[in-house]
């Protein structure tokens, strides 16, 4: 073959190993398209075919195989295989290949050309399928009606009878499977199928063939013999629906009884042999022992393993199970029953190791030489994609039924779909998962063989890339084109399936060497995004402003940074925290003891990126006073000062602005801003596992798990607030002398279990002096107390102290302030059963101590009637108590988990109580208490409330009353809504110490529910 001919003939792509092959396929000895001496397709029919032979994945295969094709059919037929020569000896044109059905068909159906040529240049196996049945090629005609060949998988049993010569239904069968996958990676090939529609194609083929090689199974059995109810249950790719053309079909057998089991056994054994003859291997190692174990079990002896022995990647491949062939609705049983311990399987304590061990383990056993070729197996590869979705379905599942779908891109959609994967992270995964999924069907396609490994010789890898499209573009040729996109898929699929498949480990950063976790900004970036940070740039963002320059100070954050980033990974919200803790060091940045204090004080930087990442409300307050972070450091700063402790030193701090009331207050709050610093880093550590605080001997510490205790805390420092502004109120005032004037605790305040944002509910009581005119002496200590909750309340940067006076005689209505013996007239005369459930809380807090005393022992037979309560009282009180349930609750509030008014809350067990307080403690002095768990153990103690009930009700408002202080504290502002899903939720959760917010939930609510009846119980009796 002359240079120029070959040059012409390069063209078409053809002659790449051999062009002189080339010509004589298509010269006048062989298919007759081209003329030799022209160097040019014979006619325009000629031209086009050339053109479709161009466009194949190797147009040198695709030419061998028409060849061939064009051969065998003449053979068939008993055409002539002699040219024919014109009168000057010269080869005529048009004669070699003269009669070929094929080769006409290829000119009369541009859709058939098409699909034809496709399928030979991608696949030899195929080609030579048609080779040896040169009949079968017109099921790959355009239809009449101009549609292209059904693709969906289906058998057409018909059709694969008129083809084969054998009458054996196997032989039948294995035609029409082949039929089918012919039509199938035809429209795969031409773009007539996108990926997901050739792999339900090929998992519907699968089950097709399942079926009906169960069908000649059964066939089979003897006669007489009766048909058991045998399940064929499709797992792994084919029950994902997500197969793809060479690979074991995974299925599981199920029958019904036990007495079916020796004929579905050669049923299940037969299907096996058929299908290995048809299609490919069916493997049955998933069943329960795998190999070992029976081939077929009944659905019984299934439900018994699971339960008791199956481990959590046997859960892990029930997740792609899905009713296949034989019967169905017991496919679909076995389904059902299994289905509630899958769901359950990740909260085995193990469950999340044994599926990152798994996949450890298919990375250990692949041989080096093949670990970076592997597109399935390998880092980066479809396992990676495959695990990390499963995972996150074993977890989330549970709780979210739209997680609970087979396929592996149904369920990462699913996972974007409800937050559980972001956006951007979604679509690199399905993008890697198409991509690779794609070369995989393209490797295999070629010889129908199983394989996952990108080949090393450079004829087959131009093969692969011209298969996936890949076409050669300036300074890169085709094969570079698609390894550069390969690595990039692998490389954004690893990171993402460490991300995802991997919480970040505290420990094993606090391993690593210092020169190890110092960050670079490119290292930053990355670990933010392995770390789940939303939003990578802007956290990148903060990083550069920490760690920028070569000042000592950006050396420190560079190394503290690491170990802060992943604690801050661990929260619902990690941008937040980080967020915080650059607003914390902008203001102290500079102060030189800082950086130090993080650097070198043991937990101190774990702990402020705890507390940062983990509450709004202490974040807020640390942005207002940074340098109240010291308190982290010692561990007898993390424990609340005694009442008397504080009531001194906030008096001290006003005392030092005695001719400034408003510069007095503020000293105050800024010195109850610190301890609510205090109380609520202890509450938020308590829970922190090593970062906890150390109890002292002469200190418990505070914790969530003690809400008692943080009751009690946050109520001592608001009674040193009262009491000193109290004082700085008085001096703004003018004095009356002997004016006696007291502040009483009402409600939470009075009970000891305020809350972090909780205002003081107080009564304001004075007692003129003797011989004073009433009228002077009432304006006084009106004056005072507005002067009181003025101070509190004027705007500053600390927070502020609503004083809530509405439980006083008369609301709102009545006036701000009443003598004690106004009180007493009131409360003789015209006082409701409600107001006395009112004064159960009263106490002193501050002012005049006498007459606090004198207040209380006044107020004692009205809260503690000595004959109970009447039967009427008692109505009354059940009344209101249905009216607050039924006024009180905001609307659109969910009653089963608001934490104040709803079932089983705060408002249910107190009302209970108080009710017996009321009943009862006229002649039980043991009741006589402010406190609502102290009261409720009394009345246990005296019998007069079931000990179960009691424990029922004390469980629901512990729980209550931890949750909405850990709302309070995630959030920054009041809330008794405990959210159902969501990162509040997630928040309140970490905060309480637990791990999973479905069961979190599920607790909360099964503790209501025993607290609220409980509650109705004690009302009734």
């Amino acid at each position: 073959m002359s240079r120029p001919a070959r040059g012409r003939l390069a063209r078409y792509g053809f002659g790449t190993d051999d062009g002189s092959r080339a010509a004589d396929l298509l010269g006048p000895a062989g298919l007759d398209l081209w003329h030799p001496q022209e160097q040019e397709p014979i006619d325009d029919r000629a031209a086009e075919l050339l053109a479709a032979l161009s466009r194949a994945a190797d147009p040198d295969l695709a030419l061998r195989q028409l060849h061939r094709l064009v051969e065998a059919e003449r053979r068939t037929t008993g055409g002539t295989a002699t040219p024919v020569t014109n009168g000057s000896g010269e080869g005529g044109h048009g004669d070699r290949a003269a009669g070929s059905a094929v080769l006409d068909a290829l000119h009369a159906d541009p859709g058939l050309r098409r699909r034809l040529v496709a399928v030979l240049g991608a696949s030899s196996a195929l080609g030579d399928h048609l080779v040896a049945n040169p009949h079968q090629w017109p099921v790959l005609a355009t239809a009449p009606d101009g549609l292209a060949p059904a693709a969906e998988g289906r058998l057409d049993l018909a059709a694969a009878a008129r083809l084969t010569p054998s009458t054996q239904p196997v032989a039948v069968l294995r035609q029409a499977y082949r039929l089918a996958l012919l039509r199938i990676a035809a429209a795969d090939l031409t773009g007539g199928r996108a990926l997901e529609q050739t792999m339900a194609a090929l998992s519907a083929l699968a089950d097709a063939t399942l079926a009906a090689a169960y069908d000649i199974a059964v066939g089979e059995l003897p006669e007489g013999t009766a048909v058991p109810r045998l399940a064929v249950v499709a797992m792994g790719k084919c029950g994902g629906g997500e197969l793809n053309y060479v690979s074991d079909v995974d299925v599981i057998f199920v029958c019904a009884d036990d007495d079916e089991l020796p004929a579905a056994t050669t049923i299940a054994t037969r299907l096996i042999h058929v299908c290995g003859l048809v299609a490919w291997p069916v493997d049955a190692a998933l069943r329960p022992e795998g190999n070992r174990g029976p081939l077929v079990r009944t659905l019984a002896s299934h439900l018994a393993y699971y339960r008791r022995w199956a481990r959590t990647w046997e859960f892990q491949a029930l997740l792609k199970a899905r009713p296949a062939a034989g019967d169905l609705a017991l496919c679909q049983e076995w389904i059902d029953q299994l289905a509630p311990l899958v769901w359950t399987a990740a909260e085995r304590p193990e469950a999340v190791d044994d599926v990152r061990s798994m996949r450890r383990k298919i990375i250990d056993n692949i041989p080096p030489k093949e670990l970076d070729r592997e597109i399935k197996r390998g880092p980066g590869g479809l396992r990676d994609i495959e695990f990390a979705v499963q995972l996150l379905q074993l977890v989330h599942g549970r709780g979210d039924e739209t997680l609970r779908v087979p396929g592996t891109i149904p369920a990462l959609r699913a996972l974007v779909a409800g937050g559980y994967v972001g956006r951007a992270d979604g679509e690199a995964l399905l993008r890697g998962y198409r991509f690779l999924r794609g070369v995989e069907h393209r490797l295999q396609l070629q010889g129908l063989r199983r394989t996952h490994t990108v080949p090393t010789e450079p004829a087959a890898l131009r093969w692969l890339a011209a298969a996936l499209g890949y076409a050669a573009t300036p300074g890169r040729s085709a094969v570079e084109e698609f390894r550069a996109e390969w690595v990039t898929h692998a490389t954004e699929v690893r990171r993402l399936h460490a991300k995802l498949l991997y919480r970040p480990l505290l420990e094993s950063v606090a391993r690593v060497p210092a020169d190890g976790l110092r960050l670079t900004p490119e290292a930053a970036r990355h670990r933010l995004e392995i770390l789940g940070f939303a939003d990578p740039a802007g956290a990148l963002r903060h990083l550069q402003a920490l760690t920028g320059g070569v000042s000592r100070t950006a050396a420190i954050q560079r190394t503290l940074l690491p170990v802060l980033l992943s604690e801050f990974a661990d929260a619902p919200e990690p941008d937040r925290g980080l967020l915080n803790y650059r607003q914390v060091s902008d203001s102290l940045g500079s102060t030189p003891w800082y950086l130090r204090l993080l650097r070198d004080s043991g937990p101190v930087a774990r702990r402020l990126a705890r507390v940062l990442s983990s509450s709004r409300y202490a974040a807020d307050l640390l942005a207002r006073e940074p340098e109240a972070l010291r308190l982290l450091a010692e561990e007898n700063e993390l424990t609340p000062r005694p009442r008397a402790v504080l009531c001194e030193g906030f008096a001290a701090a006003a005392a030092r602005h005695a001719d400034d009331p408003v510069e007095a207050t503020r000293a105050v709050r800024a010195l109850r801003r610190r301890e609510l610093v205090r109380i609520a880093c202890a509450d938020m550590l308590s829970r922190a596992g090593s970062l906890a605080p150390t109890p002292t001997p002469d200190r418990a510490a505070l914790g969530l798990a003690d809400v008692t205790a943080v009751g009690t805390a946050l109520s001592d420092v608001t009674d040193a607030t009262l009491a000193a502004a109290l004082r700085a109120a008085r001096a703004a005032q003018p004095a009356l002398p002997g004016l006696r004037f007291a502040v009483i605790g009402m409600g939470r305040l009075g009970g000891y279990e305020s809350n972090y944002l909780s205002d003081a509910d107080v009564l304001f009581v004075y007692d003129p002096p003797a011989g004073a005119d009433e009228g002077a002496a009432s304006s006084a200590a009106h004056a005072i107390a507005e002067e009181l909750r003025r101070l509190l309340a004027a705007p500053a940067p600390d927070p502020a102290l609503g004083v809530d006076a509405d439980l006083r005689p008369e609301g709102r209505q009545g006036p701000l302030v009443r003598s004690l013996a106004a009180y007493a007239q009131y409360y003789a005369r015209w006082s409701k059963v409600w107001e006395a459930q009112a004064l159960l809380r009263a106490r002193f807090v501050c002012g005049d101590a006498d007459l606090g005393a004198e207040f209380e022992a006044m107020v004692d037979p009205v809260r503690y009637p000595a004959d109970g309560l009447t039967r009427e009282q008692i109505v009354e009180i059940r009344r209101i108590k249905a009216r607050v349930e039924t006024e009180r609750l905001p609307r659109g509030a969910d009653p089963a988990t608001h934490t104040k008014l709803g079932r089983g809350g705060l408002a249910d067990v107190e009302w209970a109580v108080q009710l017996v307080q009321l009943r009862h403690a006229g002649r039980l002095p043991a009741l006589r208490g402010t406190r609502t768990l102290d009261a409720l153990a009394a009345a246990a103690g005296a019998d007069l409330v079931d000990p179960a009930d009691a424990t029922a009700m004390a469980a629901g408002w512990t729980l209550a009353a931890q949750v909405r202080n850990a709302l309070m504290l995630v959030r920054g502002r009041s809330g008794d809504q405990l959210p159902r899903h969501g990162v509040e939720l997630a928040g309140v959760v970490r905060l309480l110490g637990r791990e999973d917010p479905g069961e979190f939930l599920d607790e909360y609510l099964r503790t209501a529910r025993r607290s609220r009846a409980a509650m109705e119980r004690v009302l009734d009796a």
